[in-house]
C-alpha cells in the first residue's frame, strides 16, 4: 500500500510538472508578473487538497477548509484528464506538425468532460432488484433501501444530503441499510452544519441500520460512533439484528479493524432457517460469503473507480466492483456509492441507489434502472 501512494504521489507530481511546463510554453508572451501569478495559483491548486486533508482535525474557518478540499479534488481528475488530452495532442502534432494550440485543444475537451462528470454525479440511478429466497419471511417480504459511501464532510454538504434523504424517503422503504463511509474525513463540517438535522428525517419503520467502513476509522471511529449516537441510525459492529419478520441482518466492522470478528464466527448467532443480510462495507472474500449460504450482502467501498479508466482498475481488483450479481447461493450487490470521496465527477460510472425487494415471491423482472 505505501509503494501504491508512493507511485500515485510521484506521478501526480510529475503530471502537474508536465501539465506546468505546457501551460507556460502556451503563456510565453504574456507578462512575467502574471506568469509569476498564474503559476503561484497552479501549484496552491495541484496541492490544496493535500494540505486540507493533513489539516482535517484542526479547527480551522470551514468555509476554508472545504475550498481547499473543492479545489483540490476537482484538480485531481483534472490533472488526470488534461494528461491524457495532451498527450493525444503530442501525438496528433508527430503527425500533424503545423497543428497549434494544442494545450488549448486540451483544456476546452477537458473541461467539458469534467461539466459531463459532473451532471452525470449529479444524477444517481436507482437500482430496483427483487431478491428471491427460499427461507420464509413473515408477510409480503421487506423492501430495503441500500446506500454507501455518502462521504458526508466538505465534498458532501447538507443540502446534497437532503436530496439524498429525500431520494431514500420517496422509495417509503421498511428498512435502510447504510454500507458504509456515510462519514467522509473529518466530523467538523458535520457538525458545523448540523448534518444530524437532516439524518433524522430518514424514515423506515424496520429501523436504519449501518456498518462502519474505512473512512469512519479515518475520522476517527470512536467520534463517529458518538455522533451517530444523535441519529436514528444504528451502528452494527461484528453484531446481530433480528427484525420482527424474522429477517437476521449481520453488520460487520470494517477490515480497518484488524481483530473484527470472522463471518463463520458471526453466524454462530444466528438462526440457519432464517433470511440472513450481511452488510460488510469492503467487498472481499465473496466466494467465500457466497459457500456459507448468506442470502444476501451488500457492500459498497469501491465506487467502480469513479471515473474511467480507474474503473478499469476495480474491475480487476475485486471479484465484484460494483452491481448486483447472483452467485451460486448469494444474492450480492456491491454499491458505485450514492456519493462520492473527493472530485464530484462521473465519467465512465454511475452513482447509485438499491432498493431491494427482499421475499419468498418469485420475480416478475431480474431489474429496473431508472
Amino acid at each position: 500500500m505505501r509503494m501504491f501512494f508512493l507511485v500515485f504521489i510521484l506521478g501526480y507530481i510529475g503530471g502537474n510538472v508536465y501539465i506546468f511546463i505546457r501551460a507556460l510554453q502556451m503563456l510565453s508572451g504574456v507578462s512575467f508578473p502574471l506568469r509569476i501569478l498564474l503559476s503561484v495559483f497552479f501549484w496552491l491548486a495541484a496541492f490544496s487538497l493535500v494540505i486540507a486533508l493533513l489539516t482535517r482535525h484542526i479547527e480551522i474557518p470551514v468555509s476554508l477548509s472545504k475550498t481547499m478540499f473543492c479545489v483540490g479534488s476537482v484538480w485531481l481528475v483534472f490533472t488526470l484528464y488534461m494528461i491524457l488530452s495532451l498527450l493525444l495532442t503530442d501525438v496528433v502534432r508527430l503527425f500533424v506538425p503545423t497543428m497549434k494550440y494544442g494545450f488549448c485543444y486540451a483544456l476546452s475537451f477537458t473541461c467539458c468532460l469534467l461539466l459531463y462528470g459532473y451532471y452525470n454525479y449529479l444524477h444517481p440511478q436507482i437500482k430496483n432488484i427483487n431478491i428471491p429466497i427460499d427461507k420464509p419471511i413473515e408477510g409480503e417480504g421487506v423492501k430495503i433501501v441500500a446506500v454507501s459511501d455518502l462521504h458526508l464532510g466538505n465534498g458532501t454538504g447538507k443540502a446534497m444530503l437532503k436530496r439524498y434523504v429525500d431520494m431514500i424517503n420517496a422509495q417509503t422503504p421498511d428498512l435502510i441499510l447504510i454500507g458504509g463511509d456515510l462519514i467522509d474525513n473529518s466530523l467538523i463540517p458535520l457538525y458545523h452544519e448540523n448534518m444530524a438535522e437532516e439524518l433524522a428525517e430518514l424514515k423506515a419503520p424496520m429501523g436504519i441500520y449501518m456498518v462502519p467502513g474505512n473512512h469512519e476509522y479515518i475520522s476517527g471511529i470512536d467520534e463517529c460512533v458518538h455522533f451517530l449516537k444523535t441519529t436514528p441510525i444504528k451502528l452494527l459492529r461484528d453484531s446481530v439484528v433480528t427484525l420482527p419478520n424474522g429477517v437476521q441482518i449481520i453488520g460487520r466492522d470494517d477490515r480497518s479493524n484488524r481483530s473484527r470478528h470472522s463471518l463463520p464466527e458471526l453466524l454462530k448467532r444466528t438462526d440457519n432457517s432464517k433470511p440472513t443480510v450481511v452488510l460488510d462495507h469492503q467487498p472481499y472474500n465473496l466466494k467465500k460469503t457466497d459457500s456459507l449460504g448468506i442470502d444476501l450482502q451488500f457492500s459498497g467501498h469501491t465506487h467502480h473507480g469513479q471515473v474511467w479508466p480507474i474503473s478499469w482498475l476495480t474491475d480487476r481488483l475485486y471479484e465484484q466492483s460494483h452491481g448486483y450479481r447472483k452467485w451460486s447461493k448469494s444474492h450480492i450487490y456491491v454499491s458505485s456509492g450514492l456519493s462520492l470521496w473527493g472530485p464530484p465527477f462521473r465519467i465512465g460510472t454511475n452513482s447509485d441507489m438499491a432498493v431491494l425487494h427482499l421475499s419468498n415471491i418469485m420475480p416478475t423482472f431480474a431489474s429496473d434502472n431508472h
